[in-house]
């Protein structure tokens, strides 16, 4: 962390009382991102209403951009793309910050470039792994190298996707199935075969992001076929634009239903929890459970709300552990690692790293002391949400980089504000 970040700090003040309000989530980064490359892919213009404004979703927008897609923002929740069906090769790299999903999607996009493509991104991002989708790349024909296994990723596009069948291992990550996904209806018309994407095994991180990639793909005009469930043959039919919207955040949903139930409070964000499509949404069962979750809870198929669920295990009646959680040393930090860090920097034992497993131990007497902690963000904008939610009930508690937030949900503190909790920076 450089030093201006760490004198950059929010101290949450208990608010004392249940928190009520009308809070509503930003759109999903997940499906804005999966929208906006599919309508830059399309051909023709698509309007895409409820969507995130944020650094990972403008990043993907300022590569379209720079790849001859015209992207307009009406205003705060709207993309209007306008394409050509085909992407141009960039005049300089293109620098995606920390956003996976704009990496990983991109990646496997930019071989339908006539031309060379360098996708990169920050420091952060040169940590995340991105071998397994190059591999699979290369075992398709596409000439792609990342010489450190994380980007950048330079890719020799020829005009056009690959045609034929790619296996992927999909373990560290849902994202690179998805990406072969999105990329694989720019195969070339009347080519010998459709492309068929396999798992190699059935162990995949999120299978339920997957799902999202297939109905986004379908509403703009892709033709898919599951063949089993770690099957997909997907034809060379190329997107048209479409109109699209794009639902709430069920990732950002979990802070709101978190700290709902750590007051006591009634938070409407608008959206019944039944009515989320995303993988986190699942969450919301496990969160509603609170002060008795169960002693062992599965984050393998809702790895982003994890964070959120582990400091409320914080305040839990008894002691929780966390299993399935691998995948999340590779996220925007080694997010088990953060958790444990900003736990036990609330108290000592207060969490322990058992392998990949995370063990919470809980204790509700927690609530209402004072415990001084400046929780280490490590530039992770689920990491400084999650850990707000311990300083609603813990006095002392201070998050250092607060704006990392951005990532997904720039108005994120002005929410807590506007629910009655007090900020204080600096």
């Amino acid at each position: 962390m450089t030093p201006d970040k760490q004198l950059d700090k929010l101290t949450i003040l208990p608010p004392g009382h249940p928190l009520t309000g009308h809070v509503a989530p930003p759109g999903s980064k997940s499906i804005t991102n999966r929208a906006l490359l599919l309508a830059g892919l399309a051909r023709g213009t698509s309007r895409l209403t409820g969507a995130l404004k944020s650094d990972d979703t403008r990043y993907m927008a300022e590569a379209l951009r720079a790849m001859g897609v015209t992207v307009e923002e009406p205003d705060a929740t709207t993309f209007v793309v306008t394409g050509t069906g085909r992407l141009t090769a960039p005049a300089t790299p293109l620098f995606l910050g920390n956003a996976g999903t704009a990496t990983r999607f991109l990646t496997a996009a930019v071989a339908s470039v006539e031309g060379t493509v360098v996708v990169d991104g920050d420091a952060h991002m040169r940590k995340r792994p991105i071998a397994p989708l190059v591999s699979a790349l290369n075992a398709l024909g596409i000439s792609a190298e990342a010489p450190t296994g994380c980007p950048p990723v330079t890719v020799r596009g020829t005009g056009h996707f690959a045609s034929g069948r790619v296996e992927i291992d999909a373990g560290l990550s849902s994202q690179y199935v998805s990406a072969l996904l999105m990329a694989a209806p720019l195969a070339p018309e009347g080519a010998n075969a459709p492309v068929t994407v396999a798992l190699t095994g059935t162990e995949i991180g999120a299978r339920g992001y997957v799902d999202l990639t297939l109905d986004a793909m379908r509403a703009f005009g892709a033709e898919v076929e599951e063949l089993d469930s770690a099957t997909w043959r997907v034809k060379p039919t190329g997107y048209t634009a479409t109109d699209f919207h794009i639902e709430p955040d069920a990732s950002a949903a979990t802070y709101l239903w978190g700290a709902e139930v750590l007051t006591g409070g009634q938070i409407d964000i608008g959206t019944p929890a039944q009515a989320f499509t995303q993988p986190d949404a699942k969450a919301h069962a496990v969160i509603a459970a609170f002060p008795h979750m169960p002693a062992v809870i599965d984050g393998s198929q809702m790895q982003d709300a994890i964070p959120t669920i582990a400091v409320l295990a914080a305040f839990n009646e008894t002691p929780v552990r966390f299993v399935g959680i691998a995948n999340l040393r590779v996220k925007e930090c080694d997010r088990i690692r953060a958790l444990s860090t900003g736990l036990n920097a609330i108290r000592e034992g207060l969490a322990a790293e058992e392998g990949d497993d995370l063990i919470v131990s809980s204790d509700p007497a927690l609530a209402g002391q004072t415990l001084p902690a400046e929780i280490d963000t490590f530039a992770d904008h689920r990491i400084a949400m999650s850990f707000a939610l311990a300083g609603l009930k813990i006095n002392g508690i201070t998050i250092l980089d607060p704006d990392c937030v951005g990532k997904t949900y720039p108005g994120y503190w002005d929410a807590l504000t506007s629910l009655g909790v007090s900020l204080q920076r600096g």
